[in-house]
């Protein structure tokens, strides 16, 4: 009689002794933005030289450079001599630019080299979902208008 009872005892204690909490483990996530560390202006002629390089995958002379330079320093709107920079640069034959087919084929790639191209760094998820559901829904967006938008963004302007 006091082995049965003594057995029913250590089943009750094993089955309320082993409820096991559980443990929540969260990520760490970094919440900078994703280039904290880009804080130096480009200047004028590096602006220009990684523009192009970017465009076309080959280095500018240095009297292009200082040409250049010398062109956009002389209109007091930056940002206007930048866009007309890159209409020049975009309207010039040898431009490397993925076709619009390649570029709807495979938006993940695509993506992500036009972010490593143009800022020197991947995408956020947020940024490329972003990217992704953007270009999905406009069938007008083509690679030229997402190369330009980048080469005009601000990250772009700094190291």
């Amino acid at each position: 009689m006091r082995r049965p009872l003594l057995l029913v005892l250590t089943l009750l204690l094993v089955a309320t002794g082993c409820h096991k909490e559980p443990i929540y483990e969260l990520d760490q996530v970094d919440l900078r933005p994703p280039s904290p560390d880009k804080d130096q202006l480009k200047t004028n002629e590096e602006y220009a030289a990684i523009l192009h390089a970017n465009l076309f995958q080959t280095g500018l002379s240095a009297n292009a450079l200082f040409e250049l330079g010398q062109c956009i320093e002389s209109i007091g709107d930056k940002e206007l001599a930048r866009e007309v920079l890159i209409s020049n640069f975009m309207n010039k034959p040898g431009v490397i630019l993925p076709s619009d087919t390649a570029m709807r084929a495979d938006l993940d790639a695509f993506i992500t080299d036009t972010y490593r191209r143009f800022l020197v760094r991947d995408p956020s998820e947020a940024e490329r979902t972003w990217f992704r559901n953007m270009i999905a829904a406009d069938p007008n967006i083509t690679s030229e208008l997402v190369y330009y938008a980048f080469a005009l963004s601000n990250e772009h302007l700094y190291y």
